[in-house]
């Protein structure tokens, strides 16, 4: 490890000279191959922070697929099922638990995912490292490697891939400082634990909260933590679905995941299972094709033939009552939001993607409309108490 490691450049090829470094001791990364970037170790050790608290708070092992300072997914490694196996492209193979992890993080938005940064909160395997081998990414940071997994990784992208190891016992200083402008900001690390005792002031007349909708809130919460505010997640299954970040309006948050939800969603209906690919249409292009089908412009598609370069055969679309028939069987989802709902709104959107469980801090002056209107949908609402702004 060293004190310092000069970057080829910042955010942007003008921003010139970057480097990481740090003031006492080591660094706690060490780079196995490939050369980060400036925006590669941001993504790197937010979602280094974001899997090791996720494998703390539930015991399992984690993963995360970022773009940019923020989680396209992030999930806990519980096995698949034959249609997440489908959906998430990984094969019939059986895949260790970190690998399991992985696929659900990669696969919640994979459009988003395309180029990620990939975080493990253990050690990366063979099986973890084939699925990684398999997309475009620009790297991985994890607290160790296998042999294999490491002579994996190092011959993708013609062995340019990153590859960073971590010291997972690493602590930082509790002050954090940051420039902006040439004026430095300083405030103590956001250090909250996401952990039972959050989820106990139930505000609803529905007091139901099964074991599983606490695991999937503290998924949602945790990732909600290290997501450029303002953001909303919902989870389901050990895994984030849809991640709204960076909006300035919370409904436009609660928006943006649940459509990202609902595309998850219909990725498993049965016809989009059965789309008669070509054998030499790409990965990343089936993930555009799929979006396109399930989207209103897949009758374009259709009508200008376009479809003969995607399928063997042409696929009848989806109607818009097949869509709204089969989004209507989504149900048990959960939601985390990094502030308050100021308005009743955004339970509205999220009852459309099958909401039945929601974490938010509580605080506004419209709690009594918000709770009203969980209360309607007989949904579970918990007020933690707890702001995740994270910038």
């Amino acid at each position: 490890m060293a004190k310092e490691l000069e970057l080829k450049y910042g955010c942007n090829p003008n921003q010139k000279p970057s480097r990481i470094f740090i003031e006492e001791g080591e660094l706690p990364v060490t780079v196995l191959n490939g050369r980060p970037g400036y925006i590669n170790f941001m993504d790197a050790l937010n979602s280094w922070q974001l899997v090791k608290e996720l494998k703390e708070a539930t015991g399992l092992p984690s993963a995360a697929s970022f773009k940019h300072v923020s989680p396209a997914g992030a999930a806990v490694g519980l096995p698949l099922t034959e249609v997440e196996r489908k959906i998430y492209f990984t094969g019939d193979q059986e895949l260790s638990p970190i690998a399991c992890a992985y696929a659900r993080a990669r696969g919640a938005d994979r459009m988003s995912s395309y180029g990620d940064w990939a975080a493990l909160s253990d050690i990366c395997d063979a099986d973890t490292a084939n699925l990684i081998k398999k997309e475009v990414s620009d790297g991985v940071i994890a607290p160790g490697y296998t042999e294999e997994a490491l002579e994996i990784l190092r011959s993708k992208r013609k062995g340019s891939y990153n590859v960073v190891q971590i010291d997972p016992d690493y602590v930082p200083d509790p002050i954090e400082r940051k420039q902006v402008f040439g004026i430095t900001f300083e405030q103590g690390r956001n250090n909250i634990k996401i952990d039972d005792s959050l989820f106990t002031n139930i505000v609803t007349a529905n007091k139901d909260l099964p074991e599983e909708a606490v695991r999937d809130l503290k998924i949602a919460l945790i990732t909600l933590k290290y997501t450029q505010s303002n953001s909303v997640a919902y989870a389901k299954g050990g895994q984030a679905i849809g991640i709204g970040a960076g909006q300035q309006s919370r409904v436009h948050c609660t928006r943006l995941a649940g459509n990202k939800a609902d595309n998850w969603w219909m990725r498993q209906n049965p016809k989009v299972l059965a789309l008669p690919f070509r054998d030499d249409i790409r990965r990343a292009d089936r993930d555009n094709t799929i979006d396109v089908y399930i989207g209103e412009e897949y009758e374009d598609v259709l009508r200008d033939g376009t479809w003969q370069n995607l399928f063997t055969e042409k696929p009848e679309p989806l109607t818009v009552e097949e869509k709204k028939e089969w989004l209507a069987k989504n149900t048990g989802v959960s939601l985390g939001s990094d502030a308050f709902f100021p308005f009743g709104d955004n339970i509205e959107r999220a009852h459309k993607s099958g909401v039945c469980y929601i974490a938010e801090p509580g605080g506004s002056i419209r709690d009594d409309n918000v709770i009203e209107t969980c209360d309607r949908y007989g949904m579970t609402m918990v007020f933690n108490g707890i702001r995740l702004f994270h910038h």
